[in-house]
């Protein structure tokens, strides 16, 4: 049995047993009790909800915020124990990562937020209550939100629905919503001044954030600025990320070398080679024997041939924020206020990886005919073999890595505007009050990447071909891919080296209108609602460079991408108390909404939601909720052209890089045409992706149920100034995920049932290698997930030795499915680590605070629980902890980390802080199966990664 699964639920049921003594107590005792607060959260349009509503909602304030020691909104939303893999600046992802199926790119330099392990797509992020722009990373149209458009200096505090909420907020609600709250009302002024870096000297981040504000009898103003730069940390100075995956030394570095990897059958001798020149060769002269015994300037490829990649990559990527905001606030009458908001965000940031490779052959698996098909010609005045090298006919595959242009560099430039405007008001009719608010948006993303050390295949391959073609080319020069580092020349770079230029942008138009107040009354109280209507226009383009287009880029090729849709939406929510003060409770209401969305795209949807909320007591409250929610596609889902991504796949049918014999049933590799003892040339196979056009929305239900309980002999005590208990059991359930299926669960089907259904879009050459791989999104079975957030706040008293504050917070995921549209298991499940991310069974955070005149701390726990995952071809070395299962333990992680602050009464205050993260400097596990510096980048902190900072604010 799955003890883990069970224990929260054992958790629930304990504190479920002491409530019960507890709750006839409260009823006997004549202490008195204490009432729940009621202000305005998220997840309901009704005025005056109170806090503990039918759903659960987590409020970050100011201070719990800075409490963290991160400068970003996107870091601090990551580090909720709800939260799933997302983007952040641990991900370099331009060059490593090509191209995901959706359309959106590779997000370089942004950081988003994924509740429930749904996906950021699925995450719904607002502002002041309003939707947020798309990003756009200049490789594709975004789907989710980037979280670095979106300076943190101007956030008052940010609350989190952990819930469905479509009825509510229409589209892409269906994981949970972020509602950002701007900072409004503020007078005089603030400087915040921050600066941090690693133990090791290096990956230095520093701010500096003002906000200044006035207000009158009738306005109020507010302006903010920010700027906020982070500098890199390279693979190369942290041991765990100098290789491709720690402890396997070159074994799965590439096979584009600096010296080259030839892959041929000699023509006049059928002898096959599979050689590398020795080292120092300038212009070797062949006089090959077969066999690996030679004699020649060539020895035969071997693991110590291999190029490591992963020095040159980088495990913090740099980037530079700037952003202004403002917003103004006029009364004009006393029940009629207008406002107007607008920002300007700039971000600047940098993707590296290792020099380009160029592969050539079949066996290169490039999926550009260009490099598969090319013939080298005889003639080319490098070639020291003498006869073409001809993919048609005698190539496999060569592999040579131009060091001499030196590592890719993806430079990103994000410019986000942002205008608000909008009358908010009250009148009073029919004797009751009335709410309401009309709001006008306009929004845009624009990005443009730079990238510098790609390569032109065109050129390249005219480079090599004849050379009187070659000759009759204006600038072209003859190429020398053989003779080892140092022979491309200058001249022969010029040629074949251009700057690659892409573009994107993201659009958002939206107006919305609001009303609210009472209905009627009924025994129990009035019955309240809030209606509304809502129009939003989306808009989005991606131009790649016009080398792309063309097909001559050797990178990851792609086409334009452009769409737009819009959808008019209507909602009704409704608030019917069923009793109140009556023997068997407090008050019970039951709430009712509904949201009626037609989209261009798809036509027509409606999502319903209902809850209940028990207030047994006075200090405690039941509650639940189901609701049904949709996603509608996203422009690049609907309209994303063909792409690549270049996926670290291994294949079933190839002998083992350790020599261990292959995965797949001889016979079904022997029908799908790889000969025996095949073995993978090129691990990083090409995938096709893109958008499609007949996609449906995904439909989803949700439910949650728990409780909240403050008792009333945890209030006001000598033990106790207050304390809260929270348990809620979560359940989401996707029909019709919009994604692809994992392209290795699809390689591994079709090897194992040789069914169409995985089989068609994959080809393999003559040699047995995949040459073609087509992955292309469909309307998927399902995702399913469950689990339980239990947590715990505890005040304490006053005493001499300060104030102290315990706050608890966990997360238990006790099922996580997904199928395919045929009913494929996707690799996906809790306590597993798969595709660069994770689903712990148990995640936590507990802080400790403490505060004493002007002093104040807090020391904060974080806990990930231990993950599994394949070993794949590194099960034959020692790092796989399970070399018999093939499976590879990740270790359950703590960090911990510390802040302490003072405050000195000069002019409006000036605190000052130091903090200290990660502080026992943690190592997170070594992860085999993962892309990128031998780590889940969207789990754990670096390797190596104590971070101090200190900060300094000052009111006045």
């Amino acid at each position: 049995m799955n003890t883990l699964h069970h224990r929260p639920l054992a958790v629930a049921v304990a504190l479920c047993l002491l409530v019960v003594p507890a709750l006839g107590s409260a009823q006997e005792s004549p202490r008195p009790t204490t009432e729940l607060d009621r202000v305005d959260v998220t997840g309901t349009r009704i005025k005056r909800a109170e806090v503990e509503g039918q759903v659960p909602i987590q409020t970050l304030s100011r201070e719990q915020i800075e409490q963290t020691g991160l400068n970003s909104i996107g870091e601090v939303l990551q580090q909720l124990t709800g939260s799933g893999s997302a983007l952040n600046a641990k991900f370099n992802s331009s060059g490593n990562f090509g191209f995901p199926p959706d359309g959106s790119g590779v997000g370089a330099g942004s950081a988003q937020v994924d509740l429930r392990h749904l996906g950021a797509k699925r995450t719904l992020v607002l502002v002041d209550g309003i939707r947020w722009v798309n990003e756009s990373s200049a490789s594709g149209v975004g789907a989710a939100t980037d979280l670095n458009t979106i300076p943190l200096a101007i956030v008052e505090r940010i609350e989190v629905l952990e819930d469905g909420a479509s009825s509510l907020y229409g589209s892409d609600a269906i994981g949970g919503v972020v509602n950002i709250i701007t900072r409004r009302e503020f007078d005089g002024g603030q400087v915040t001044v921050n600066y941090g870096e690693y133990s090791k000297g290096d990956g230095t981040q520093k701010g500096v954030d003002l906000a200044w504000g006035t207000s009158g009898d009738r306005y109020s103003l507010f302006l903010g600025a920010s700027w906020t730069k982070q500098d890199p940390v390279y693979a190369s100075t942290r041991e765990q990320s100098r290789v491709p995956i720690p402890g396997t030394g070159l074994t799965f570095g590439s096979s584009a070398t600096p010296t080259g990897r030839f892959m041929f059958t000699d023509p006049n001798t059928g002898i096959a080679y599979n050689i590398t020149p020795n080292s120092g060769v300038t212009n070797p002269t062949f006089n090959g024997v077969g066999g690996c015994d030679r004699t020649d300037d060539y020895h035969c490829f071997a693991t110590a041939d291999r190029f490591n990649f992963a020095e040159y990559n980088l495990l913090l990527t740099p980037s530079e924020r700037k952003g202004l905001f403002g917003q103004f606030r006029f009364d004009i009458t006393d029940n009629v206020q207008w406002y107007i908001k607008a920002l300007g965000n700039r971000r600047e940031s940098t993707n590296q990886a290792a020099p380009e490779p160029l592969f050539f052959g079949p066996d290169g698996a490039t999926g550009n005919p260009l490099a598969d098909n090319i013939v080298i010609s005889a003639l080319n005045p490098y070639n020291p073999f003498g006869f073409d090298l001809d993919s048609s006919s005698n190539l496999s595959m060569v592999g040579r890595r131009p060091v001499e242009g030196g590592a890719r560099v993806f430079e990103q430039e994000v410019n986000t505007q942002y205008f608000a405007t909008g009358l908010v008001g009250n009148f009073e009719a029919a004797s009751r009050s009335w709410y309401w608010d009309v709001n006008g948006m306009y929004s845009k993303n624009k990005a443009e990447q730079t990238n510098y050390g790609s390569y032109d295949i065109y050129k390249v391959n005219m480079a090599l071909g004849d050379p009187a073609v070659c000759a009759a080319t204006p600038g072209c020069v003859p190429l020398n891919i053989f003779g080892g580092p140092g022979t491309i020349t200058p001249a022969m770079l010029q040629w074949i080296q251009p700057v690659v230029r892409d573009r994107s942008e993201n659009e958002l138009s939206l107006f919305t209108a609001n009303l609210s107040s009472d209905l009627f009354n009924l025994p129990a109280g009035p019955v309240s609602f809030a209606t509304g209507y809502e129009y939003r226009k989306y808009e989005g383009s991606y131009n790649p460079d016009p080398l792309t287009v063309i097909g001559h880029y050797n990178g990851v090729p792609s086409l334009p991408t452009s769409g737009s849709y819009d959808v008019n939406e209507a909602y009704l929510e409704l608030s019917v108390p069923i009793f109140a003060n009556t023997e068997i409770g407090s008050k019970m209401d039951l709430s009712l909404a509904g949201r009626y969305s037609d989209y261009s795209t798809f036509g027509g949807e409606f999502t319903p939601k209902y809850g209940l909320r028990w207030q047994v007591t006075n200090d405690f409250v039941l509650r639940t909720s189901y609701a049904e929610g949709f996603r509608a596609p996203s422009i690049g889902e609907l309209y994303g052209s063909a792409a690549r991504a270049d996926l670290q796949l291994f294949d079933p049918c190839s002998v083992g890089l350790g020599g261990t014999p292959p995965r797949g049933s001889a016979a079904n590799c022997a029908a799908l045409g790889v000969p025996t003892g095949f073995q993978q040339a090129n691990s990083q196979i090409s995938v096709t992706t893109g958008g499609n056009p007949e996609l449906d929305p995904e439909r989803s239900r949700s439910f949650s149920a728990g409780f909240v309980w403050s008792p009333w002999f945890g209030s006001n005590t000598t033990w106790s100034e207050r304390f809260d208990v929270e348990v809620t059991f979560y359940r989401h359930h996707i029909e019709g995920a919009i994604q692809a299926i994992d392209a290795q669960t699809q390689l591994d089907l079709c090897v194992d049932t040789l069914d169409s259904v995985y089989c068609d879009g994959i080809s393999r050459a003559s040699t047995g290698a995949v040459s073609a791989f087509n992955n292309r999104l469909t309307n998927l079975g399902s995702i399913k997930t469950d689990g339980w957030d239990v947590d715990l706040f505890w005040t304490l008293p006053q005493s001499d030795i300060g104030q102290f504050k315990i706050g608890w917070q966990n997360t238990f995921v006790g099922r996580y499915e997904a199928l395919g549209a045929a009913g494929q298991r996707q690799p996906q499940e809790p306590g597993i680590e798969v595709v660069n991310s994770s689903i712990p069974e148990w995640t936590s955070n507990a802080t400790l605070g403490w505060s004493l005149g002007a002093w104040n701390a807090s020391w904060t726990v974080r806990h990930i629980s231990e993950l599994k995952e394949q070993c794949g071809d590194a099960s034959t070395f020692d790092v796989c902890s399970d070399q018999a299962a093939g499976t590879n333990t990740l270790s359950a992680t703590t960090y911990h980390d510390f802040q302490v602050g003072y405050k000195i009464d000069w002019m409006k205050g000036l605190q000052l802080s130091a903090g200290l993260n990660n502080a026992f400097d943690k190592d997170p596990p070594i992860c085999l199966s993962c892309s990128l510096n031998g780590y889940d980048a969207s789990t754990y902190d670096i390797p190596r990664g104590r971070y101090w900072y200190l900060r300094a604010d000052l009111r006045f």
